[in-house]
């Protein structure tokens, strides 16, 4: 597909109250810059969002509530005021460049490791994640949440989300997906609870649903979204029969009128110890399946996309935005490339999750003519004297 034909990415959209420039939204990505004891969001963080603010939308990388509440070190926390002034540097620098950016707010339920937090996991119910935490250290078991942890990690994710509309977001994203807390609720797999939060889909939704209430209560519908992998199998996730529980949770999801549902498509892949049938058996095409559940705002369709496979998801209706992760990270002018037609850089995996500059801020913008010293950000200051000594316009 050429350049000219990706009539509908480079649409403006309106989200909410909201008015976004295009199409194109930048994936929330894990990416474990922050200091790994204190999470605070530093410089680094400011420049490798200011960069991409050509997106319609930027999606943060999954933020935690609370010290105990990540599964991976280095992320950017929303629990304390020390990460909220870190936060608001990012969000002042992309509104300056008239960007527009939510948190995703996050809580990793059993995923978590005593390795990083100290202490056991806690999950809807105890059941372990059978495949291996990084360099092959066992997941633990988790401890099933009592109601008391229940009502307390209610308050971490209200306190995250006032925290987040303090530090200027446009908006929140509930981290729903990938086997963290929330999806753990919802699939049968890892909820095996007998109370009102297990069960029938009517109580596995309850929790989930009132995690949205709290983010709609900060923030208005029309700023919060929620981040769904139905048939996800990250982290040994299943559930029985995921129809009939999306299609009730996007009924009452609609029902609130968030922004909002980003849904990610069925992995290539299925967990390495699990017998189970691919995603993709359970349901091919997850946007296009529920779609028709959710009809007061939009659908995000995700899952390893290309500029062509998103024009085409767009142009039949199947999604109103398309979810971009790593061209978003190796190409921080992603947006100028797809319009212009220019070639893309290649992504770095070795260098997606390890602290520094390296394939973080350094990824060049296209070259367009200009000497081979200016391509690489953030350089700017460099480029502009290299530019004046060899005498360039």
């Amino acid at each position: 597909m050429s350049a000219h034909s990706y009539t509908h990415l480079f649409e403006t959209y309106k989200l909410g109250d909201l008015t976004l420039k295009n199409r194109f939204v930048m994936a929330s990505l894990t990416r474990s810059r922050a200091d790994h004891k204190t999470m605070i969001p530093t410089e680094r963080h400011v420049e490798y969002y200011s960069q991409r603010t050509s997106a319609g939308l930027i999606l943060t990388e999954c933020s935690p509530i609370s010290p105990t509440a990540p599964s991976f070190s280095g992320p950017g926390g929303i629990y304390n005021k020390e990460q909220v002034e870190g936060w608001r540097k990012v969000t002042e620098a992309v509104h300056a460049k008239e960007g527009l950016i939510f948190l995703q707010i996050w809580h990793a339920g059993r995923s978590a490791h005593p390795s990083l937090t100290g202490v056991q996991p806690i999950g809807p119910s105890a059941i372990i994640i059978r495949e291996s935490l990084h360099r092959n250290v066992p997941h633990v078991e988790p401890r099933e949440m009592t109601k008391d942890d229940i009502k307390e990690i209610l308050e971490q994710f209200r306190q995250g989300a006032m925290n987040a509309k303090e530090a200027g977001f446009d908006g929140i994203e509930l981290h729903g997906a990938n086997g963290y807390l929330i999806d753990e609720f919802l699939k049968d797999g890892t909820n095996h609870r007998t109370d009102e939060y297990g069960g029938s889909v009517e109580n596995r939704v309850r929790f989930p649903l009132q995690v949205m209430d709290i983010l709609i209560e900060v923030f208005g519908a029309s700023r919060v979204g929620i981040k769904l992998s139905p048939v996800g199998r990250y982290q040994d996730m299943y559930d029985s029969d995921p129809f009939t529980l999306y299609r009730h949770f996007l009924t009452e999801l609609d029902n609130r009128k968030i922004a909002y549902v980003q849904f990610r498509e069925p992995e290539a892949k299925n967990h390495p110890l699990s017998q189970l049938p691919l995603g993709a058996e359970q349901i091919a095409e997850v946007a296009k399946t529920f779609r028709p559940y959710f009809n007061n705002g939009a659908v995000f369709i995700n899952e390893s996309l290309t500029p062509d496979t998103a024009e085409k998801a767009i142009s039949e209706g199947t999604a109103d935005l398309a979810v971009f992760g790593r061209y978003f990270i190796s190409n921080p002018d992603f947006v100028a490339r797809v319009k212009n037609g220019w070639p893309f850089n290649d992504w770095d995996v070795t260098t997606f999750y390890v602290p520094g500059d390296k394939g973080y801020i350094d990824y060049p913008v296209y070259n367009s003519g200009k000497p081979e010293e200016c391509r690489v950000l953030p350089e700017e200051k460099a480029c502009n004297k290299k530019k004046r000594e060899l005498k360039l316009n």
